[in-house]
């Protein structure tokens, strides 16, 4: 009996109860940034299916004007999100929110499409150094003015190399609509390393894009390898989410359902300290020290009544 009373204490103590006496479960919000040279539409695929799983999805406007100004941005976005977050990266879209997770208690799980994921110190300047890929010689700088005086340079895909190297997978009539209407990103998109990096702390699936041109796929590989990622690989060009928004679905949904216990290894560089896991394992063991004293004392109760 005094067993009983202390395993049901413990999972009073364990698991959130609704007002009906039941188990709450909340499905997270899925939040997807993309990349350079596209927009939010490149992941209208993914939306449909996940929203036809009636999961809660916004696909935020990635700026492209640096990886501070923009992780900064998509950390605001996050901020007005109520409950758990799946936060979703395409190419350079993963150095985004890297940061942009980073401290943030309610992202629950990280998400890299044929992405970038530096490590502090890291650029995705030096990562194209390491393990380069045809993007090269593929873009075209143009430089911009803004507003107060601020100046710099973009970059965008050559339209005669965008299919081969970008969306070799689309066709082409698809690929010259997206040369047209791409979106340049700012040259310290890429030249801006990475102060922190969330997947160290948080858990992360990758998606390999075997026939990437734009990022190397071995670069992909280490990425995904150092952070511990749960890995998935298929024969895709650069924008996954466009040509096989089924695998990229199925990818975010492994993220969205997969259970505390089921996390992957962390980070194999840098420190891998994670004080939400810490809270966790404080909250389990006063539970346990609650629940045995309070069966030592209803044991001793019952003495005194047989006595």
């Amino acid at each position: 009996m005094a067993a009983g009373c202390a395993v049901a204490l413990c999972t009073a103590l364990a698991a959130p109860v609704a007002a009906d006496g039941g188990t709450t479960t909340t499905k997270p919000t899925i939040v997807l940034v993309h990349g350079a040279f596209a927009d939010a539409s490149s992941w209208n695929g993914v939306v449909e299916r996940l929203e036809r799983r009636g999961y809660t999805v916004t696909a935020p406007a990635n700026p492209l004007r640096g990886l501070y100004n923009d992780s900064t941005y998509i950390a605001s976005v996050l901020d007005s999100i109520k409950g758990p977050i799946v936060l979703a990266g395409h190419s350079y879209g993963g150095a985004v929110i890297s940061t942009a997770a980073a401290g943030n208690p309610r992202v629950k799980s990280l998400v890299y499409v044929s992405a970038l994921m530096p490590d502090v110190g890291e650029s995705g300047m030096s990562l194209g150094a390491r393990f380069p890929s045809e993007l090269g010689t593929a873009t075209k700088s143009v430089p911009y003015r803004a507003g107060g005086g601020v100046s710099g340079t973009d970059l965008y895909l050559k339209p005669d190399r965008l299919h081969q190297v970008f969306a070799a997978d689309l066709p082409e009539s698809t690929t010259r609509i997206l040369a047209a209407t791409q979106r340049p990103a700012a040259t310290t998109a890429f030249s801006q390393t990475a102060k922190v990096a969330a997947w160290k702390h948080i858990p992360s699936w990758s998606l390999v894009a075997k026939q990437d041109k734009t990022i190397n796929p071995d670069q992909e590989r280490f990425e995904a390898k150092r952070a511990g990622s749960h890995t998935v690989e298929i024969d895709s060009s650069h924008v996954a989410m466009v040509s096989h928004p089924e695998a990229v679905t199925d990818l975010v949904l492994q993220a969205a359902t997969a259970a505390d216990s089921a996390r992957p290894a962390l980070a194999a560089t840098g420190t891998t300290h994670d004080a939400r896991a810490e809270t966790a394992l404080t909250g389990i063991a006063a539970a346990s020290l609650i629940a045995g004293t309070g069966a030592v004392l209803l044991g001793r109760r019952l003495r005194r009544r047989a006595h």
